[in-house]
């Protein structure tokens, strides 16, 4: 009796050891979610709230000018394994520079962790871009005019240029579909896909840097006398807009 109560109680051990080996296994394969953050530069050097209306900047042609208000959309965030399968990162963020609250994201789904490559979209692609279909954004006034072809903005930059003369002027870089002619729209978000590989882990944190003196300058040269206001409707504006911010956002740092 001895020997079979003694063999009842090693196998009870080994279950008992076995089982919290699978749930130590299981808590490693659990699907988790990234945390991406949102920073703003000009060339290197941070924007902040403080800095709206405060700090003055000099872009690539010469002009002297301040930030008033800048909101921009980042969606459409997809990790590519190793193998080249998508995971998509349900969600969108409207990034406010005035609220640093907006500067954080978390998507709805998760992935397996791993090594992934990241992409996402600048403003809203052509399936996602449904004119009036986010009521979140249509409370932000974040809507593109039905007129020029509806759905949304994508970038909302507006400041002050020539503020280092006697004659300051307001400028509005307000980014969003381009309208060809009446009637006849082209889609103009931006698709970026970063080729660094990124370990995804339970407390991955991603930050995405955006660059605002890249606006006026690679590759299209922004003259601000001639591109201030009145952009929304300028074909040739909103495609020059669209090569200039294919730059302007990169891999910040990545942080576990």
């Amino acid at each position: 009796m001895k020997k079979i109560a003694l063999i009842l109680i090693l196998g009870m051990l080994t279950f008992s050891c076995t089982e919290d080996n699978d749930d130590k296994l299981g808590s490693n394969n659990i699907n988790v979610t990234p945390t991406f953050t949102f920073t703003q530069n000009w060339d290197d050097t941070a924007i902040s709230p403080s800095d709206i209306e405060n700090t003055q900047y000099t872009n690539a042609n010469g002009e002297v000018l301040t930030i008033t208000r800048l909101r921009y959309l980042l969606s459409h965030f997809e990790l590519l394994d190793e193998n080249g399968n998508t995971t998509p990162l349900q969600g969108y963020q409207l990034i406010d520079l005035s609220d640093a609250e907006t500067y954080n994201f978390i998507p709805t789904s998760a992935v397996t962790p791993g090594n992934y490559t990241l992409k996402f979209v600048y403003g809203f692609n052509e399936a996602d871009n449904i004119d009036g279909a986010y009521t979140d954004l249509n409370s932000a006034s974040w809507n593109w005019p039905e007129m020029l072809g509806g759905g949304y903005h994508f970038l909302q930059f507006d400041g002050q240029y020539n503020v280092n003369t006697t004659t300051p002027m307001p400028f509005n870089y307000h980014n969003g579909m381009a309208m060809v002619s009446e009637d006849n729209f082209e889609q103009n978000f931006v698709a970026f896909e970063f080729p660094t590989e990124i370990p995804i882990s339970e407390t991955t944190t991603i930050e995405i840097q955006f660059n605002l003196a890249e606006l006026f300058k690679n590759p299209n040269l922004w003259d601000l006398n001639t591109y201030n206001t009145s952009l929304m409707p300028n074909y040739e504006a909103q495609k020059m807009m669209q090569e200039n911010i294919a730059s302007a956002f990169t891999l910040g740092e990545i942080t576990q």
